[in-house]
């Protein structure tokens, strides 16, 4: 199945969220951090449209969009999926993203070959489009090299 048909077909997790939605904040090496913090300074204030909102607690290695939240997380830890030659993946705008369905039906998008990995999580009303990926691509390359 093909990535953009995998988020198309399953059902995907509708957090209910507002501006004071708590994420779980990643804990990661200093170099990786620093790259999470340039690339909060470049995140859009718009993705897919909707406006951007801190979370709780505050953080520079989280993000959030909308309500239902789409929630950016950076500087997780390398998903054991990307060990799996045939793990879904996508690649748009030059930034790779492997695809990992979870309990629930919730859809974790995590970047490959970057020196930090950034997770996205999609709302199940986002499921199918690639249009947050595409506003997030171009911050994720300006600030995160390639690399592992």
């Amino acid at each position: 199945m093909s990535a953009v048909a995998c988020l198309s077909a399953a059902a995907v997790y509708a957090a209910t969220s507002d501006t004071d939605e708590t994420v779980a904040v990643p804990v990661p090496g200093a170099q990786v951090a620093g790259y999470c913090a340039a690339l909060h300074a470049r995140l859009p204030q718009k993705v897919n449209g909707l406006p951007r909102h801190d979370l709780k607690p505050d953080s520079d290695l989280t993000a959030g969009w909308g309500d239902p939240s789409i929630v950016l997380r950076c500087g997780v830890p390398r998903p054991a999926a990307d060990n799996d030659a045939s793990a879904d993946a996508v690649e748009v705008d030059g930034v790779g993203w492997l695809i990992e369905p979870q309990n629930g039906g919730t859809f974790r998008l995590t970047t490959t070959l970057r020196k930090a990995y950034v997770e996205v999580t999609l709302p199940k009303r986002y499921a199918g489009d690639l249009g947050p990926l595409t506003d997030l691509a171009g911050a994720v390359k300006r600030t995160i090299p390639e690399g592992v």
